[in-house]
């Protein structure tokens, strides 16, 4: 069975495993203290577990803990939203029991402590000693154990993908008149295609007040958002420092980038050894990811039955407003963006030139892959595009490696997704500055096989210091984007090709202005 159907096939099972373990288990939601009835009203906190006061959010101005004895007069939902806030008054135990139990793990909670000001802002969770969250251990082992395998591959996979990418542009005479033209193609269009993500994701807001079952903990909207800091921060003051830690993966880029460079910079003897060296670093770190992709099934199965099974159906209508935010953007990268620059800078009929284009499009669309899809993509370019030899061998497998236009639109999209959820609303400047670039170099070290890209998100995740675990819950609906962010990538790169063709003279189809016989 081809893996994204297989994919698909875990996904539904994992759905309905997981409805199934919430149905006929009983598991509230948790505040990690236990409790009983104020003898002055409210609810009075008899225990504070220590899960909380070590998982709990950072403290906000005026809050203090909640300790042994504290009387409780209100329970604040808080959604992200201001106007979305539901405040409960604690007459009694049973009616924080009851609205636990109603509302699940996920949303944040803020305890308020009677006749002050004064709460705690902690997340809820599913109740430790209860049959469902007993039930769920075993999957939640194993999503965990798949998440520490993404999180391996972070750091070798950036560092061998883009210094290979990168002397390999340099070496050999590369950047002349056809390498100039066709990186300056493939930049402009994926800084565009990524703005157009940010765009999107910014006014639709998907991730705010959405409810994902997750526990919204990350320090994310406490950081500074001085974006001069952004551009400090991507200097590492210790190289083997900033790769032992996920967090600083902006330094670790920002490295490669320098040492993929000059190594086209030094004689040719040792740049061939270095280079040697980084591209067999590359198959191998590859290899463990197609292994690690294999894997993917497993993962979303697991995931979707610790989800549904956690939080129920209520995470998946976020989830369609975020896909459809997805595809909104690829519709309108593929459809307007790239057809104008083919019509103006091009000169040819965006129209003729799809039709010609259609078989390795609809390869790309059935195997997620453009590196699989490149053959076609080839033979496509010089026997339907007529687009010369000398071009397509450059242009074509070039873009099948660091063109990702589809790709770095979704990852734009993802991660501010996932910003808006943690962060409770919109993000700041350099946040955004932050995401862009990263959308942008993380889509150029993403490999050519399916789901790779969500791989490369948890970069641009950890250099904003969020957790990653939602791009896990992301891969629960990642099939279907893949396929369709795989076709943009493709399409660009072939639109990629006839721009660069027709701009050295060449009589392509569908040119619209051709030289005289």
């Amino acid at each position: 069975m081809k893996l994204h159907w297989l994919i698909l096939l875990c996904m539904g099972l994992g759905i309905g495993v997981g409805a199934v373990i919430q149905g006929v288990t009983d598991g509230p939601g948790w505040l990690g203290v236990l409790y009983s009835d104020h003898p002055d009203g409210g609810v009075r906190v008899d225990t504070v577990k220590k899960q909380l006061l070590k998982e709990a959010l950072a403290s906000e101005v005026g809050t203090d803990k909640v300790r042994a004895g504290d009387r409780l007069s209100h329970l604040v939902f808080d959604r992200g939203v201001a106007d979305k806030e539901r405040v409960v008054e604690l007459t009694s135990a049973a009616v924080l029991t009851e609205e636990l139990r109603a509302a699940g793990p996920g949303p944040i909670a803020h305890l308020r402590l009677a006749g002050t000001d004064v709460h705690r802002r902690v997340p809820l969770e599913l109740d430790p000693n209860s049959s469902r969250k007993s039930a769920l251990a075993i999957f939640e082992f194993i999503a965990d154990l798949f998440m520490k395998l993404l999180k391996m591959l972070i750091v070798p996979l950036v560092v061998t993908s883009i210094v290979t990418g990168v002397a390999g542009l340099g070496a050999g005479g590369n950047f002349g008149r056809l390498g100039t033209k066709t990186f300056g193609y493939y930049v402009t269009t994926s800084f565009l295609a990524a703005g157009l993500g940010l765009l999107l994701v910014t006014a639709i807001a998907p991730g705010v007040g959405a409810q994902l079952g997750l526990s919204p903990q990350a320090d994310f909207g406490q950081r500074n958002e001085d974006w001069w800091l952004v551009i400090q921060r991507m200097i590492p003051e210790n190289v083997v420092g900033a790769f032992g830690d996920n967090g600083k993966m902006l330094q670790v880029i920002f490295f490669s980038i320098l040492f993929g460079f000059f190594i086209t910079r030094i004689g040719p003897e040792p740049r061939e050894r270095v280079l040697g060296f980084f591209q067999g670093a590359f198959e191998v770190i590859m290899k463990m990811a197609e292994f690690v992709m294999l894997l993917v099934p497993y993962g979303v199965f697991c995931l979707m039955v610790k989800t549904v099974g956690g939080t129920g159906f209520g995470v998946f209508k976020p989830l369609a407003l975020y896909m459809v935010t997805v595809f909104a953007a690829l519709a309108i990268h593929a459809g307007f963006t790239l057809p104008m620059l083919l019509r103006i800078v091009g000169k040819v009929s965006p129209w003729r030139w799809f039709r010609a284009m259609t078989p390795a499009l609809l390869t790309a669309f059935s195997t997620s892959s453009s590196s699989m899809t490149l053959p076609v993509t080839l033979e496509t370019l010089e026997t339907e595009g007529k687009v010369s030899n000398k071009t397509t061998s450059f242009v074509a497998p070039l873009g099948a490696t660091v063109n990702m236009d589809g790709t770095a639109l979704y990852e734009c999209i993802g991660v501010v997704f996932l910003a808006q959820f943690y962060g409770g609303g919109q993000i700041g400047l350099a946040a955004m500055v932050t995401v862009v670039f990263g959308a942008f170099f993380a889509s150029v070290g993403a490999a050519g096989i399916p789901s790779a890209g969500l791989v490369m998100m948890l970069t641009i995740l950890s250099s904003l210091n969020l957790p990653i675990e939602g791009a896990a819950l992301l891969l629960a609906v990642d099939r279907p984007l893949d396929m369709c962010r795989t076709t943009v990538n493709v399409w660009s790169d072939t639109c990629g090709a006839a721009i660069v063709a027709s701009t050295e003279g060449e009589e392509i189809t569908a040119k619209l202005t051709r030289s005289a016989p």
